[in-house]
């Protein structure tokens, strides 16, 4: 193993949100932000363009367009000419950017619940209307899609439906069957894809990850894709994000509504996430065995150490999705935990109906920092 993921690395002291927000005693498992050093090929490219002291505007660097063409090609076997790709600071920034583009004030943006925060909000952030339908869990834990639920969602004041794939909180990675069905759907009442694959890089053993977009001409004709290195490389806070957009109308009416609004990524940003996709598969390699393992391990731990919690089995991301109803915790689980564990997780109240009495926790660090965290929950529970 050429990379350490056992390494501890202290990150107080560091202006890092993950571990400032809260006290110097709570242990952070709550943003999707990995404790592990990023890239060596990232950090190696960050040092030489500060080494070189200069830090004017900046523009794409020229392979990255190619690079990023070439490795859905590889990945997906999905044709996307280099013309469709649109640079952003950020996958937020573009979800909003796709909302203004084809909705206006008061149509409607359709949403499955219970799901990341910003996606929750993109009406109230965008004025439109939210059109929501619950995704169903099982007795096990995973989560499916009711298409007839779907399709009732919509009206004809729905414009665009934003999906979350690999989902976040829930952690499914959809079939390549669930993702034709929501997208007949979508044709069907033209309505405008939207998907969030921003995890799709983080997929575990036994699951494959496909762009929608990907699976026919027809759909990407309707679709905007959202991708990013930040979560797959762990490197957040360097802010390049980029739009797939196959259709040149489409493209058209996503770059006008952000014109003047939304800046571009800077040089270090850009830096960043060339060598992140061209040098860091061999990092990326390593770090999924590793996330698996500390997902199998969080699964057990749960299943026979948290009395009254239960999770599903996380198909892609870092992100585990805790049961905590049968508990017999009172009030608001993210405060129990954070005051009597001194554990910080996502409020699931925030994901919107469907996350009440659960809370997402960020298995993406090192095996110890997960074991304390778990021992810690397991104590505030006995």
């Amino acid at each position: 193993m050429t990379y350490d993921f056992d390494g501890l690395i202290d990150r107080r002291g560091t202006d890092s949100v993950k571990w400032r927000l809260f006290g110097d005693d709570v242990l952070p498992m709550w943003v999707a932000d990995m404790d592990f050093r990023s890239p060596e090929p990232v950090i190696r490219a960050l040092c030489e363009r500060v080494e070189h002291g200069i830090f004017g505007y900046g523009v794409e660097p020229p392979e990255l367009r190619e690079v990023l063409v070439q490795r859905l090609a590889r990945l997906y076997g999905w044709a996307v000419p280099p013309e469709a790709i649109v640079f952003l600071p950020g996958v937020v920034v573009g979800l909003r950017a796709a909302c203004r583009a084809v909705a206006a004030p008061g149509d409607g943006v359709l949403v499955q619940t219970p799901v990341y925060p910003p996606i929750w909000h993109a009406w109230r952030d965008t004025g439109l209307s939210r059109h929501e339908m619950a995704l169903t869990r099982g007795s096990d834990g995973r989560y499916t899609i009711d298409f007839e639920a779907l399709e009732r969602a919509i009206d004809e004041r729905t414009r665009i439906f934003v999906l979350c794939n690999p989902h976040n909180p829930v952690g499914r990675v959809f079939s390549a069957q669930e993702l034709e069905r929501m997208a007949e759907i979508c044709l069907r009442h033209d309505v405008v894809i939207c998907s969030d694959e921003i995890h799709g890089d983080l997929i575990l053993s036994g699951y494959r990850h496909r762009p929608i977009a990907s699976l026919a001409p027809e759909i990407a004709a309707r679709a905007i894709t959202l991708m990013a290195p930040s979560k797959t490389f762990n490197i957040a806070g360097l802010h390049c994000a980029f739009a797939v957009i196959t259709d040149a109308g489409l493209r058209e009416c996503f770059c006008a509504g952000q014109a003047g609004l939304v800046e571009h990524p800077s040089i270090l940003d850009y830096a960043a996430a060339l060598a992140a996709y061209r040098d860091g598969q061999p990092w990326l390699d390593e770090l999924l065995p590793y996330l698996e393992a500390n997902r199998d391990y969080l699964l057990e731990y749960v299943r026979t150490r948290l009395p009254g919690v239960s999770v599903g089995r996380p198909e892609g991301t870092y992100l585990a999705w805790l049961d905590c109803r049968e508990a017999g915790i009172a009030g608001n689980v993210h405060e129990f935990f954070l005051q009597r564990a001194r554990v910080a997780v996502n409020d699931g109240a925030t994901f919107g109906p469907g996350g009440e009495g659960f809370v997402r926790l960020n298995f993406g660090c090192p095996r110890a920092t997960l074991t304390e965290g778990l021992e810690r929950m397991r104590a505030a529970l006995l």
